[in-house]
């Protein structure tokens, strides 16, 4: 397996700019999630990885050989796509091994490689089968298969479980961790399906029009994002956004809108001393509000008493639209909440959780 390193990367279709000078390396063994809504350029990335599109301007190295110029067949990887591309007429075996056969691999060898790829999938039961005879599960295990069995120093991965239902790609993520441990490999992953790239990626590139918004561990990504796209992208349901003012300093910096004022930790007031009388943005996350009996433990709070529009009951939680108000705030409170529409509810807001976004470069505060 290799790194793969990304230099300043801009790619464009005549007067559109699909990639626009994106940098970030990829470790040896490592999987990386590249996120973003439809239209990103997140696929874009990982073709001009795969050499199927060319670059109109920086450099990209797998190990240490740049390869600009390297065709997609010398390139050493291997690419699963959202369609599995299985040949019908092909049973599971000679759909794995048919790359092998193209590249001339002897016989021995790609039985010996098909095999192991077989055992570590789960598909030594399933070799004589064919395509049609096989769950969406299965089928997409053998194009992973397929691309195990070249050995390559990177896998390319573009939406592989967008085709499946609810539960399988459930398995089919924890599947992925699995073989990922297994093999040991260089994995880069393309999805537009954010708890994907939370659960899978061991770093994780969030893209917004061809620019890279934030590259770090999905657990940072989540907590720290590093302005208002990321922070709404990440989370589901995703955080609730209001516009207000940073008052004057009494005893502490307090943000104010219309409708509530809440007072801002004292360890965090310098980082909102130049927003003083100017407008920012407040974010908080649906599970940072909690019910009254559920927040004991939160040391540093405001209660709110909001309106309930409706709720979604999910089973073991439940999600309340509420108002504060007019301002619409989304809550997840326990499953048993019966909270109903049109009543008041009392609420509390984790002052630790609260975050501070500039309102005109919409980039964190806090």
């Amino acid at each position: 397996m290799a790194r793969v390193l990304i230099e300043n990367v801009t790619k464009k279709f005549d007067n559109v700019t699909a990639v626009n000078n994106v940098s970030f390396e990829i470790k040896d063994q490592e999987f990386v999630v590249l996120v973003g809504p439809s239209g990103c350029g997140k696929t874009t990335t990982l073709r001009m990885i795969a050499g199927l599109e060319e670059i109109t301007s920086g450099k990209i190295f797998i190990g240490d050989t740049l390869i600009n110029d390297v065709p997609p067949k010398d390139r050493n990887i291997a690419m699963v796509f959202q369609n599995y591309a299985l040949y019908p007429h092909m049973k599971v075996f000679e759909n794995m091994a048919f790359g092998l056969k193209l590249r001339k691999t002897p016989n021995k060898e790609i039985e010996i490689r098909v095999k192991e790829a077989a055992d570590i999938l789960g598909l030594s039961e399933l070799l004589d089968r064919y395509p049609k005879q096989l769950s969406g599960g299965q089928r997409q295990r053998v194009a992973v298969g397929r691309a195990i069995v070249r050995r390559p120093q990177v896998f390319l991965m573009d939406e592989p479980l967008s085709n499946l239902d609810a539960k399988l790609r459930v398995q089919m993520r924890a599947e992925l961790q699995r073989i990922h441990k297994t093999l040991k490999a260089t994995v880069i992953y393309v999805t537009h399906d954010q708890v994907e790239g939370m659960t899978l990626g061991q770093r994780m590139a969030v893209i917004l029009n061809g620019e890279l918004q934030q590259y770090e561990n999905p657990l940072c990504v989540y907590e720290k994002p590093a302005n208002q796209f990321v922070a709404s992208f990440i989370g589901s349901p995703q955080m609730n956004f209001v516009k207000g003012m940073v008052g004057e300093k009494g005893e502490q910096y307090t943000f104010e809108c219309a409708d509530f004022k809440l007072d801002v930790p004292l360890d965090l007031d310098h980082l909102l001393e130049a927003y003083v009388g100017k407008e920012i943005i407040f974010g908080i996350r649906p599970e940072d509000i909690w019910d009254i009996p559920s927040s004991d433990w939160i040391k540093e709070k405001i209660r709110l008493t909001v309106k309930v529009d409706f709720r979604e009951i999910i089973g073991a939680e439940t999600y309340l639209y509420v108002k504060a108000g007019s301002i619409p705030l989304t809550t997840r409170v326990g499953g048993l909440c019966d909270a109903g529409s049109g009543s008041n509810f009392d609420v509390v807001i984790n002052l630790r959780k609260v975050h501070f976004f500039d309102a005109a470069t919409k980039k964190a505060i806090i």
